[in-house]
């Protein structure tokens, strides 16, 4: 039977090369269940009574209450419960009862999921949510469920799987699985705000969190038009906070006709042979110029002079004005300054080229305020380099010839905004833009709405 899951369906997934995108650093299992939460909870069905299932149940909970008050306002109907209910599977059991939607409980290892036939949502106790919780935090556990929840909004709203078979143009699985992280980011959202009665999810969390739906993305080159495709990590994180800033009711009138996609296939064996990634000294001898011609046409088009800035490499990190990470502007002498043996390199080798390419873009953005007569320190100026960064990608990504972006570049980029804040410094390496999860919404303004976003 159909099911709608929350990304791919071994347990190994987490773990897979080439499948994810691995996040560095000690694992950090943040709480969110407030302490002086109390009350009754939603039933789990098979449930051992553990925290994991604590945790789920409590989450459920306060997600049903935010659909009980947000469906009537968004939809105006009122909010029907899950019919079938919730179903912890312990997946290491082999007499486990299967849930709905499955003839044995192995069939959830490593998922989570949402059935419409049963209208009921089951997952993996034993090998997905302690995972998530170990490697991303609680709030991991928290966004994986509200995002299932979301299915069960979608099939209220007649998105089911029989109408998916009807019209296949009109609801693709990769628009309904944005849909579903656009709901998520939704309820979070009343989180933060502080409307949960029992959950709390800071911005470490919910940066941390994040990292599941990173790891949750197709595998690079994965076609959008794919049967099965959930989206990249640049398309999931973007749905997710379209949905945390604009609300359920822009999440419910998300469709094909106004929705952008960045995944894309390969197109080239060669593409497909290197992950497309190029080699660190062929990016940066692709990159510099074209960012140099993106620059340049965007002063001149604003009457002034750009002084086509020196790429320069040096050994070790750039110190010529403030701490602005590998990558940096140097006011004085006009040049950009790159980290050629040890820092950027490493970040290319573990994240992909279009990191380098990112935390490159952000400093030329740099030099394009100074050259346009715009501050170049400040809030404002980091947040200016993000977007203008994001412009040029954007940029990039619309072009037919010449240099372009592969599959998983808007991965990469938003990668490396999550993990580091370089890309959000400004001209003396203060003021980022913090959290990660702020930093890609600057970067995602300029990659949609151009140069004009960024105030030049």
């Amino acid at each position: 039977m159909r099911h709608r899951s929350i990304a791919l369906i071994v347990a190994t997934a987490l773990l897979a090369v080439g499948c994810t995108a691995e996040i560095p650093g000690q694992p950090r299992a943040a709480k969110v269940v407030k302490k002086e939460a109390s009350g009754p909870t939603i039933q789990v069905r098979g449930s051992d009574n553990g925290a994991i299932d604590k945790l789920a149940a409590t989450a459920l909970t306060d997600i049903e209450e935010f659909w009980t008050d947000s469906f009537q306002s968004t939809f105006n109907k009122p909010w029907k419960p899950l019919s079938g209910g919730y179903f912890s599977v312990d997946t290491a059991d082999s007499t486990a009862k299967p849930p709905p939607c499955t003839q044995k409980a192995a069939d959830v290892e490593g998922n989570a999921f949402y059935c419409p036939a049963a209208d009921a949502i089951a997952w993996d106790r034993a090998s997905l949510l302690p995972v998530l919780q170990d490697r991303f935090g609680e709030a991991a556990v928290v966004v994986v469920l509200a995002h299932e929840i979301g299915h069960a909004v979608q099939n209220r709203m007649g998105i089911t799987p029989e109408a998916e078979r009807r019209e296949p143009d009109k609801y693709p699985t990769i628009l309904t699985e944005a849909q579903a992280d656009c709901f998520a980011g939704a309820f979070v959202r009343n989180v933060t705000d502080g409307k949960s009665p029992r959950l709390d999810i800071n911005a470490d969390a919910l940066d941390k969190a994040l990292g599941a739906l990173i790891t949750f993305r197709d595998p690079v080159g994965t076609s959008p038009e794919d049967e099965q495709a959930h989206g990249s990590a640049f398309d999931r994180v973007a749905a997710f906070q379209d949905g945390y800033e604009q609300g359920t009711k822009f999440c419910a009138q998300m469709s094909v006709q106004n929705r952008q996609f960045t995944q894309r296939a390969f197109t080239s064996t060669t593409d497909r042979a290197n992950g497309g990634n190029l080699p660190f000294d062929d990016m940066l001898e692709a990159v510099t110029p074209d960012l140099d011609g993106f620059f340049k046409d965007l002063a001149t088009k604003s009457g002034k002079t750009w002084p086509t800035p020196r790429a320069e490499a040096t050994q070790t990190e750039p110190d010529c004005s403030g701490d602005q990470g590998p990558v940096a502007y140097c006011p004085s002498d006009k040049t950009i300054k790159i980290d050629t043996k040890d820092e950027l390199p490493d970040l290319h080798k573990k994240y992909g080229d279009y990191a380098t390419g990112t935390l490159i873009a952000s400093r030329y953005a740099i030099a394009e305020l100074a050259v346009l007569g715009k501050p170049t320190e400040g809030e404002k100026a980091s947040e200016a380099a993000l977007c203008l960064a994001g412009a040029y990608t954007g940029a990039v990504f619309q072009r037919q010839d010449g240099f372009g972006l592969s599959p998983g570049d808007f991965d990469e980029a938003v990668t490396i905004l999550l993990q580091f804040d370089y890309a959000a410094r400004d001209a003396k390496g203060g003021n980022p833009v913090d959290p990660g999860f702020q930093r890609v919404a600057r970067f995602r303004e300029g990659v949609f709405e151009g140069a004009k976003k960024c105030g030049v």
